[in-house]
Parts: structure tokens; sequence; C-alpha cells
């Protein structure tokens, strides 16, 4: 060492910033071309942030400044890089090259090389910058946005320049000063931010010698002559411009664009949220249908219109390889499902454990519990006719509906008894179908609706309503609804019922909708005129909905 060598404290200040800054524009680069070298923690860094920038140079000065010869500072800067970068990361070229250079500009040594200037230049090229030009009466950027902005870009978004009257852009102003933007004033009027950021862009290669990208942010299409020109100047050029809830990034030089989305997706929840909000939806369909079972299909839609995300990609987040209909077979204890074939529609309903069962509000859970156990050996048709008779009894319980499709009646038998239903036929030796089958017996109804049977109860409803299957008079048509009303009211224990349950109803029955029913008795108006214009019902309207009920029962 030489022995008068001088203390730092006589020349820090310029001196220190030069090796500071130097050392933080190595790191800059090598993030940039090398990031392997750097540490995992701090590879995602944005070094080239100014607040980054500012900290990293402050750290090194308190450092380094604390040193009170030269050795003891080259032995202190490798120490703090060993705490950035990985260890074989000091023996790589540009690190050497930084130590050596930083040795060489020791000022006892240039001044007996007599080389006071000597000057430090790193192993690689300085990283370029990019520009940043917003149109603030035309486009909101975000901080979100800005961070997907820098990921595009090659060079970092040193220089952002904002153009607006902020004398009515509210605290816009006064948000982008602090969000690091230079923002130039233009008198109020139509078009004047865009005449001035086109004067200020075109220039931009004079004022930045250094930038090699710029960002136009403005959905203006005047702005398209701004970019030819500047990518004319050899700068890679970005228009950004906002459609909707994304916002467009357009690369001039290869013609590709980047889409990104203002508003994120929503988070996925977790599996308990998830079951639970199926749950819910469930159970709010059940309430505004009166239907107990509910199509997967309906609440798939119903869950992407409130959640915003599909039920199949929550699925393969938490049972990698799983169909949306396996979230309901994995928790039996929150679901139950109906599906006679993998073919077939899937029904879905939630498992109530409290649910009390009962049968025509006679039966107490514990004689139906019995009376099932009695037919878990099922050996004759007589024992499969009850068994599936106490089955479409429970899902008439649960659902304004009188009839079902077979295949919900075949699924719920198969969850009862360990079996399907055809597999039973089989061993009973009856011939035929389960619809020839189900056509042998009294206690049921078949009726085919498009390509589906449907299955419901022969009881005194039925016989009473068949007294009106040929409907030939207005007369008749009222004697008809006001049966299916009765039912209707008795069934739901309420007064007044929707009129759209009214026309489902009906066309369950008859087999045809009441408009066309009305349209073949040559009976003007709509549905709601034919109800007010008969004597035996009273209308009333909630919100958009109509409600009937029976003259003459309160209310």
């Amino acid at each position: 060492m030489l022995n008068h060598e001088r203390s730092l404290t006589t020349y820090d200040s310029a001196l220190l910033n030069r090796i500071v800054s130097q050392v933080c524009q190595v790191i800059i680069t090598i993030q940039k071309q090398q990031p392997e070298l750097l540490l995992e923690k701090y590879r995602k860094v944005q070094w080239h942030n100014n607040s980054n920038q500012s900290a990293l140079s402050a750290k090194f000065m308190d450092l380094l400044s604390q040193t009170q010869n030269w050795e003891e500072l080259l032995q202190k800067l490798q120490l703090y890089l060993r705490a950035i970068f990985v260890a074989e990361a000091l023996n790589s070229p540009i690190l050497s090259e930084l130590i050596s250079n930083v040795r060489q500009i020791n000022p006892i040594i240039s001044e007996l090389n007599g080389s006071v200037n000597n000057t430090f230049s790193p192993v690689l090229q300085p990283v370029g910058i990019a520009v940043l030009l917003l149109d603030a009466e035309n486009l909101q950027i975000n901080t979100n946005t800005e961070k997907f902005l820098a990921t595009v870009c090659n060079s970092p978004i040193q220089v952002k320049i904002a153009f607006a009257n902020w004398g009515n852009r509210g605290k816009l102003d006064i948000e982008l000063h602090e969000r690091g933007y230079d923002l130039i004033h233009v008198p109020a009027g139509r078009d004047n931010a865009d005449g001035k950021m086109i004067a200020f862009g075109s220039s931009i290669h004079e004022r930045y010698p250094n930038a090699k990208e710029v960002l136009v942010c403005s959905s203006d299409k005047v702005m398209t002559n701004l970019c030819n020109n500047l990518q004319q100047h050899g700068l890679i050029v970005y228009q950004v411009s906002q459609h909707g809830e994304n916002i467009n990034l357009f690369n001039n030089s290869t013609g590709e664009t980047k889409i990104y989305r203002v508003k994120p997706l929503p988070e996925i929840p977790s599996i308990e949220q998830f079951i639970g909000q199926l749950k819910n939806l469930i159970q709010d369909e059940q309430k505004l249908n009166a239907s107990y079972w509910i199509k997967l299909s309906q609440l798939s839609k119903l869950y992407k219109i409130k959640y915003q995300l599909n039920i199949s990609h929550i699925v393969s987040q938490y049972l990698p390889g799983k169909r949306a209909r396996d979230i309901f077979i994995n928790y039996p204890a929150d679901f139950v499902i109906h599906q006679i074939d993998d073919v077939s529609e899937l029904y879905v309903t939630v498992f109530d454990h409290n649910q009390v069962q009962a049968e025509d509000g006679q039966k107490s859970e514990i004689d139906k519990n019995k009376q099932l156990q009695s037919l878990s050996g099922i050996t004759s048709k007589q024992d499969l006719e009850k068994a599936l008779n106490i089955i479409l009894d429970e899902l008439i319980e649960k659902s304004v509906h009188d009839y079902f499709d077979i295949s919900i009646l075949a699924s719920k038998f198969k969850q009862k008894y360990g079996k399907t239903i055809t597999g039973q036929i089989q061993e009973l030796q009856i011939s035929g179908t389960f619809i020839k089958f189900l056509q042998s017996c009294n206690n049921f109804h078949l009726q085919q609706k498009d390509k589906k049977w449907e299955i419901g109860k022969v009881n005194v409803s039925t016989f009473s309503s068949s007294s009106f299957s040929n409907i030939n008079s207005a007369f008749d048509l009222e004697q008809a609804i006001k049966m299916i009303l009765a039912d209707l009211t008795q069934e739901l224990k309420t007064s007044y019922v929707d009129i759209g349950i009214l026309g489902i109803k009906f066309n369950q029955k008859y087999s045809k909708p009441i408009t066309k029913q009305m349209k073949e008795l040559q009976i003007s108006g709509s549905f709601i005129k034919f109800l007010q214009s008969c004597s035996s019902f009273q209308i009333q309207q909630k919100g958009n909905k109509f409600m009937v009920s029976l003259s003459g029962i309160s209310k």
C-alpha cells in the first residue's frame, strides 16, 4: 500500500458518486442481459426505477464513505456485491472488469500515472431508455397498467410526460406528479393536448438521445402520424389505446398487439368458499323456481354471471384433470346428484342434513324409513313399483312440478338401493324396458315431451282434469285453469301464484302452451286479459310479475 495514500474523506463526494453511479449502471445492465447472476430475490426488483436506484445509491454511498483507504473501499465494495450476486458472478467478465476499473481510478495511481482525467467505462454498453407520452385528457393509466407496459419494453421507462389542461382534471395532476410524471399544461380547447403532444413527441430523438422506445398513450387516431414519424428516426414505437376494459398495446415495428385487462380477473376462492358459493346459488335457484333439482348447465351459467369465473376453471385448480361435475361427486356431504348415464343431463341439489322427509304431510320420517327398509330387499314387481312410488313422492314434495324426467327417477333409485333400475328389472326377470314397466304400473302416468319421457302420479287431480281433456270453449278453458290453480294454491300454501307457473302447469297437463290453446279457441288478447275477463280469478301485479288467485280466497 502506498504510504502517502489519502483518506477518502478528502475527495469522497465527487469520486464516490462516480463509483456508485457506475455500479448501479452495471447492476441494471446485468439484470437486463444476465439476470441469472443476481440472487433470486433481486432478479425481479425494478432496478431501473428511480426510487430503487436512489435507495441503492444511498446504501453504497453510506457503506463506501466509511472506508479509510482504497483497498478497504475495494473490499467493502466486493463484500456488498456478494450480497446481491450469486457466488460465481464475481468471476464473470462484467464484474471483474468493474472491480478492475474501480481499482484503476484510484486517485493516487492516477496522479502517479499522470492521468487524472481517466474515466471509467463499463464493459457493456449502457442500456437505452423508454419514454412514455400520455394524453391525460384522452386516456387514464393506473400503476398496474404502467407495470404491464414496463414488461413489454426492452428498456426501462425513465421518462414519463403527461399532457392536459390541469385546471379541469381534478387531482389527477397531483397523482401523476407523485408517480414521477412531468406535467405539460395546455389551454382549454379541443385537440390542444393532442397538438402539444405531437409537437413535443416529434423531437424526442433530439431531447433524449438515449431513447430507444416510445410509448404513445392515446386512443386518438391522430397519433398515428406521430408514431410513423418516430419510427422513421429508428425508435421502437408502441401505440397504447383503451378499448372497453382492455388496454391494447400495438408494436408499430412488428405489427403485434398485446392486450392488458384493466379490471383483473377475480381471485379464485378457497375450496370452502367455492362450496359455499355453489350451495347458495342452488338454494337461491330452488326458491326462485320452486324446483328441488337444478341442472348443472344452468348452475354453471349462474356462477359465471355472478362471480365472473367458470366452475370448470376452479375445479381444475383443486382437482387437476377433473371436470366441473366432479366437484359435486367428490363432496357427497354437501351435494346430491341425479344422472341416469354419462350422456344424460346432470342435476344437482344441496344435501340437507336437517331435512325432514314426509309423505303427504301424514307420515313421519321414521315411518318412511321403516317403509324403505322393508323394501331394501325387492323381490317382486309389486315391491319395485312401491319403491319407485315412494321416490316419486319425495321428488314431488320438493318441487312445484308434478312430472319429472324418468332419468331422475332411475338415478334416485340407484342412490337408494345401490343398483341400476335396469339391473333390478333383470334380476326380477321382468320383460321389457324401464318405460314399459312404468307404463304397466297403475300408479304412474307417463307423457312424452320432445324426445324425453316424463313420469307423474295418477291421482284425483289427474282424473279431474281429464274431464277437460277436450277444451272446446272459453268456459272449458276457465274451468281447466281454475282446477290447476286450486291444486297449485294447495301445494304452495299460498293464495296468489305467478301466472308463469300457472302457464307451465297448463302446458304440462295439456301438452300445449296456453297461448296456443287460446288461438285454437279464437280467444283474442293476451293470457292476462283472458284471466281478467274471467269471474273465477283475481289479478294483482308485483313488480314486473302478475299474480293470480281464485276469486273469494282472501289474500
